[in-house]
């Protein structure tokens, strides 16, 4: 069997939807004078530090960015981040990754700030499968697409030698 693989987003498109997002978070936060844009590594935290890029050019908001790794296959919440939770109390937050599927990563990434203050939190991803097991659901999507389950979406970050791009991939048979 092969893989086949179709472009969804080209580089220049994934930085369109970056920005839009980015004015998306900035309206939605006016009246914060600073916000944590924390992403889910690997791929969320690249989305977040170039979120944090346009919004700092486009805003006074002063934007602290902080990553979080989380162990996805865990049945248990277990996470770590590299600003101490006690630093992000009583701010707006707002957690990024690459892609909404099932829902549990962003479910994880949630609960890694569910015994501290905040004052609100905030998901974006760039692309919103829809195929939701849990009960949440993200505020800010770059693009949401209608897969079946077998599909994949393959998001390319920063990627030696490969352009940023986004593909939804499917084993084929010859």
């Amino acid at each position: 069997m092969s893989e086949k693989k179709v472009l969804i987003l080209n580089q220049k498109q994934i930085q369109q939807k970056i920005e839009r997002i980015a004015y998306q978070i900035l309206e939605d936060n006016l009246e914060e004078k600073e916000l944590v844009v924390a992403g889910i590594l690997t791929r969320g935290f690249t989305i977040a530090k170039r979120l944090k890029s346009v919004l700092d050019k486009i805003s006074s908001i002063k934007v602290t960015l902080m990553s979080i790794e989380l162990d996805k296959d865990s049945h248990h919440l277990q996470a770590s981040a590299d600003v101490p939770l006690k630093e992000v109390e009583n701010q707006a937050v707002i957690l990024v990754d690459d892609v909404f599927n099932s829902g549990r990563t962003l479910v994880y990434g949630l609960g890694y700030f569910l015994n501290i203050p905040l004052k609100k939190i905030r998901t974006v991803v760039l692309v919103d499968r829809s195929h939701r097991r849990f009960p949440v659901a993200p505020d800010y999507t770059g693009l949401q697409l209608a897969t079946v389950l077998k599909e994949h979406v393959l998001v390319v970050l920063d990627s030696p030698g490969e352009e940023d791009a986004v593909y939804l991939t499917w084993a084929a048979s010859k």
